[in-house]
């Protein structure tokens, strides 16, 4: 095994609405450590050093607020941002209805077809108050074409190493796509779901019951 090679900073985007665990889902990414008190985010930026398929990258993410406050100042987030991070929390309805606003407000910013986005369905450990099934996670993937889904516990660290590195390699694989074909702005649809629909439900069952190991 090679030394790894140094890559170029990496902007990613978490976004959601209020009270879905972006800050949490950030903080155990980041420090594994996990954040048991709610206050409301403004704006945090947060930097990982992170290998990945024997590349190293300089991740910078940006925890957003809430989906009501700081509009303009998302428009700017989202115009810097590579790749994108749409969390909705399982027990509440509303806010995998405002990611729908937001995933629209990201293709319309960044004028594109397709940008590197992974779906993120939070609090998946909270059996008892959940609202939306994986079925329906699961549906909307597929409505936004096929765009990767997990459910996560930022508490149990379930799938919260995944969500980054899946987004990460997104962005590899738009940016060998656009050097390969420089006047194709949308990236062909190929690999970006790696499970059929009934792994991803055994998946989101599994990784309920027990916590998964770390796929670097």
């Amino acid at each position: 095994r090679g030394i790894p090679i140094i890559m170029r900073d990496y902007k990613l985007v978490v976004l959601g609405a209020g009270g879905v665990g972006k800050s949490c889902l950030t903080v155990q990414f980041v420090q594994g450590v996990y954040l048991d008190t709610y206050d409301p985010t403004i704006e945090d930026s947060y930097r990982k050093t992170i290998e990945i398929d024997n590349k190293v990258f300089d991740l910078e993410i940006l925890d957003t607020a809430g989906v009501a406050q700081f509009t303009a100042m998302r428009e700017l987030y989202i115009k810097s941002g590579m790749g994108f991070l749409l969390v909705y929390s399982v027990t509440d309805r509303q806010s995998l209805e405002e990611l729908m606003e937001l995933r629209e407000q990201v293709l319309r910013i960044k004028d594109m077809n397709r940008v590197p986005m992974v779906l993120v369905g939070n609090k998946a450990d909270l059996q008892d108050e959940r609202a939306i099934s994986i079925e329906e996670g699961i549906e909307v993937s597929s409505n936004w074409g096929k765009v990767p889904f997990y459910e996560t516990s930022a508490l149990l660290r379930s799938n919260v190493d995944e969500v980054f590195v899946d987004l990460v390699r997104q962005i590899i694989r738009n940016e060998m796509e656009s050097v390969n074909s420089p006047e194709v702005a949308t990236p062909s649809t190929g690999n970006f779901v790696g499970d059929s629909a009934g792994q991803q439900k055994r998946q989101g069952q599994q990784q309920i019951e027990k916590k998964q190991p770390v796929q670097n």
